[in-house]
């Protein structure tokens, strides 16, 4: 099953469009690709009729040239005869927004879409979700472009069976700086599953990373599902909803999903090489932090700051998740203190963390982070950057990336995200280091590198 036309398609029907109501789906949809995308876009209705000066076919198999992708925004009934008659006409895919299916107890109206599907090995998206948001290529969520948030383009991609926690994840990605090469709302997933999306991401060079949100799985396709994971190259992330038994029960009514027994999944995962995620700000640190450093290792951490407080709460936080914070020998520490200002050489705290005090300037910070990474005591950097101290500029951020690009050690920064400091922000993210605005936030990003790394 070539999935490929799904997520990069030169054509375009929208079946299902209004001729009286612009704000229907079907017609959000075929506005917002018609004049934002790439792709050659045909409305459909049974009426036939204009729409935007452009003539409405009355069926998808009146239109004369070839399609790759029909999105099918019909109530439920209707959809398998479209379904159908998408296949007649060669198209290449399908995503099925409509809902009415095993979510609001038609399984039986489901398993049609299936077996017609299937008999075809044509390949659809859904039904009960917004289906495909693929940047610089398609958009098949029937939102109006000026609600949504997009993140830019990038190298994650997002996997969730609910549109709204996906597009929720969007809104995030984009406030973290987290780069987007994918998103699909699967819905119900009643052909195209989690296993089938991770084999075709697994080899997408546009992605690196793949995360899932996931309520649950049919009978079998947890199993198919992990031993994909454990063969993919690339981390793969996951969250999970239905840990209690009435989250359970709410996945159930949403998607129809089999929720299982949750403790046993997140052994299995962990088993697998999956690297779970317990809460969106896991997630988000998780995505972020690895779409920067797939292979690097990250167990003991050294860790700069400028605030005692700030370096207390970053080493609680890393002995909390499991990681160490070695004390740097003597030597190390007499070496790094004679290449310090003066002004903070007798004051410095540079056991590890490294307190630099409020009074170094931005070559202190330099220094520090340089005599990390040649360090054999740490494998992984954590710097705690205040935006506040009067002896550094916005460009300290950028001279220490540029620092990191040269060594073999990952560096995680925490910064206040607030615009004032935006400067500070983009210095590391623009030279893909992870930025947190948080210190439990930066610490997950270590996290996740340690997890990867030992998988």
């Amino acid at each position: 099953m070539d999935l490929n036309p799904l997520f990069a398609p030169a054509s375009l029907a929208v079946c299902g469009v209004s001729l009286s109501n612009d704000r229907h789906p079907a017609n959000v949809i075929y506005n917002k690709n018609l004049l934002r995308f790439p792709v050659t876009v045909y409305p459909v209705n049974p009426r036939g009729g204009t729409l935007r000066g452009e003539k409405v076919y009355t069926a998808i198999d009146q239109i004369e040239n070839d399609i790759d992708l029909a999105v099918i925004a019909l109530r439920a009934e209707l959809v398998p005869e479209t379904l159908q008659q998408c296949i007649s006409k060669k198209v290449k895919g399908a995503v099925v927004i409509s809902g009415g299916f095993a979510e609001a107890g038609r399984q039986d109206l489901q398993e049609q879409l299936l077996t017609i599907a299937t008999r075809a090995d044509f390949p659809f998206i859904g039904p009960n979700c917004l289906g495909i948001y693929a940047p610089s290529q398609v958009d098949t969520f029937f939102l109006p472009s000026e609600r949504m948030i997009y993140p830019d383009k990038g190298n994650v991609a997002v996997i969730s069976q609910s549109g709204g926690i996906l597009v929720d994840l969007l809104v995030k990605f984009a406030g973290e700086g987290i780069g987007l090469s994918l998103a699909v709302s699967i819905g119900n997933k009643a052909l195209v599953k989690e296993e089938q999306l991770l084999q075709f991401l697994a080899n997408d060079p546009a992605t690196s990373v793949i995360a899932f949100y996931i309520e649950g799985f049919g009978e079998n396709e947890g199993r198919k599902f992990v031993n994909a994971a454990r063969k993919c190259q690339k981390p793969v992330i996951v969250m999970k909803a239905g840990k209690t038994h009435g989250g359970q029960r709410a996945v159930s009514s949403h998607t129809a999903s089999l929720a299982g027994d949750y403790k046993v999944l997140s052994d299995i995962f962990a088993q697998y090489g999956i690297v779970e995620a317990k809460n969106e700000l896991e997630l988000l640190s998780f995505c972020e932090s690895l779409s920067s450093y797939q292979n690097s290792s990250a167990k003991k951490i050294g860790i700069i700051t400028s605030s005692g407080g700030h370096g207390a709460m970053a080493v609680d936080a890393c002995l909390a998740h499991g990681l160490e914070v070695p004390m740097l020998p003597e030597a190390d520490q007499h070496s790094l203190r004679e290449s310090l200002s003066p002004s903070i050489r007798t004051i410095a705290a540079l056991g590890n963390p490294i307190d630099l005090t409020g009074s170094a300037v931005e070559d202190d910070f330099a220094t520090a982070t340089s005599s990390l990474f040649e360090s054999v005591q740490v494998d992984c950097v954590l710097i705690l950057l205040l935006p506040y101290l009067p002896g550094i500029s916005s460009d300290l951020s950028a001279r220490i990336s540029q620092l990191a690009k040269k060594a073999d050690k990952p560096l995680i920064a925490y910064v206040p995200h607030v615009e004032k400091y935006r400067m500070l922000i983009d210095g590391f993210e623009f030279n893909q280091v992870p930025v947190s605005p948080s210190i439990e936030g930066a610490v997950l990003m270590v996290e996740a590198l340690h997890r990867r790394s030992s998988c």
